[in-house]
C-alpha cells in the first residue's frame, strides 16, 4: 500500500515516518504550511525526537498540493479543523484526488468526517481516534512523546459496515507500523470516546497552560473529570450514540494517560501558546451543541469552550500587562 500525508504536521509527521520505516511502504506528505515545506526541503526530511533524545533527521518527501503528481492508494488527513475545508479544496482543485482512492483521518475534535465525505465516497472513508502525543517544536522539527509500544489507536468504516479487503490492509500496515490499532464496529461510539477525553485533558491544560503531568497533580482531577464526562456521556444517551468506553474508564483513562505522558502539552495548549486559534468548538463546544440538539443543556462544557474564548482573546494584552507590571516594578524600586 501506498500512501500519502495530508497536513505535515505533529500527527501527519508520526503517522508517515512510522509507516515509512517500519513497513517500508512509500510514503509522501502534502503541506500547505510554507516554513515546513522550505525546512523540510533544506534540511533533506523532519528531524525527529522521541522523548527528546536520539534526534536524528528522517529523509521524507514532502509537496505542495499544486506539485504532487503521485497517485497514493491511501491518504491519510491530519490538519486542523479550521484549515480542512480550505485545504481539501485547494487539493481538490490541484486535482490530487481520485475516486479509486481512500482516506484515513484521525483529528481532534468532530465534523471533518462530513466535510472529507465531500471529496471521497462515504463507502472509502476509515475514522480513527489516536491516543499517541506528538509535539510539534517547529518547521519539520517534531517529538513522538512516549515509549516504542505504547502508541494506541482506534479505528472504524465510515459506512458502518465491516471492514472491506483494503480497510483490513490498512489495520495491518498500521499494526505493523507499531500504531496499536484496535478496530471498532461504529465509529461515532469511537470518536466520541476521544472527543469527551479531549474535553478534559486537553482544554484544562491550555486553560492553565501547564502539562498533563502538571494537571494530573491536582487532587480534585477526577471530580472535575467526572464532571465533564456526565455531561458528556448524557449527551450522548440522548442523541444514541453508544460509546465504546464506560463513564468510570474514561476518568481512569486521565488519570493513566496523563502519568503515562506526564512531559506532553496538549495539542490545543500547543496551538494557544504559538497564537493559533484552538479547536474547542470542534471539542467541547461539539459536545455543547449534540447536548442543545438533544434538548439536554451541557452548561459546563458550554462554560469551558467560553472560557478558553476568553483566554484567546486575552493573549493580545499579555505583552502589554507585563509590560506595565515592569514599569511599576522599576517605579517601586
Amino acid at each position: 500500500m501506498n500512501y500519502a500525508v495530508l497536513g505535515a504536521g505533529a500527527m501527519g509527521y508520526r503517522y508517515g515516518v512510522m509507516l515509512q520505516e517500519n513497513t517500508g511502504a512509500k510514503v509522501d506528505f502534502v503541506d500547505t504550511w510554507e516554513e515546513n515545506v522550505e525546512k523540510a526541503h533544506q534540511q533533506g526530511g523532519v528531524s525527529v525526537a522521541r522523548d527528546h533524545q536520539n534526534r536524528r533527521v528522517i529523509p521524507v518527501n514532502v509537496y505542495y498540493p499544486e506539485n504532487y503528481k503521485g497517485h497514493p492508494d491511501v491518504w491519510i488527513v491530519f490538519l486542523k479543523q479550521m484549515k480542512l475545508q480550505e485545504t481539501m479544496e485547494r487539493c481538490s482543485k490541484a486535482g490530487i484526488f481520485h475516486q479509486d482512492q481512500y482516506v484515513f483521518s484521525a483529528m481532534n475534535g468532530m465534523g471533518h468526517f462530513e466535510k472529507i465525505a465531500e471529496y471521497f465516497p462515504k463507502d472509502q472513508i476509515v475514522c480513527g481516534t489516536a491516543m499517541i502525543a506528538t509535539r510539534m517544536d517547529g518547521p519539520a522539527n517534531v517529538d513522538f512523546m512516549g515509549a516504542k509500544g505504547s502508541e494506541q489507536m482506534h479505528y472504524a468504516t465510515y459506512n458502518g459496515k465491516a471492514a472491506d479487503q483494503t480497510v483490513k490492509a490498512i489495520g495491518a500496515d498500521f499494526k505493523k507500523a507499531g500504531l496499536g490499532p484496535v478496530f471498532a464496529d461504529d465509529y461515532m461510539g469511537m470518536c466520541m470516546a476521544k472527543v469527551v477525553f479531549n474535553a478534559v485533558v486537553n482544554t484544562l491544560c491550555t486553560m492553565f497552560e501547564i502539562q498533563m503531568g502538571q494537571f494530573v497533580e491536582y487532587p480534585g482531577v477526577k471530580d472535575m473529570a467526572k464532571q465533564l464526562f456526565d455531561e458528556a456521556f448524557d449527551a450522548c444517551d440522548r442523541a444514541g450514540i453508544k460509546m465504546i468506553t464506560t463513564r468510570q474508564a474514561e476518568v481512569e483513562s486521565v488519570i493513566t494517560v496523563s502519568h503515562q505522558y506526564k512531559y506532553h502539552y496538549p495539542s490545543m495548549y500547543q496551538d494557544f501558546s504559538k497564537g493559533r486559534p484552538t479547536e474547542v468548538d470542534y471539542i467541547n463546544g461539539y459536545i455543547a451543541k449534540l447536548g442543545r440538539e438533544n434538548d439536554y443543556v451541557c452548561r459546563t462544557h458550554e462554560f469551558v469552550t467560553h472560557e478558553v474564548h476568553l483566554a484567546e482573546m486575552m493573549r493580545k494584552y499579555r505583552k502589554q500587562n507585563q509590560e506595565q507590571e515592569k514599569k511599576i516594578a522599576e517605579m517601586v524600586k
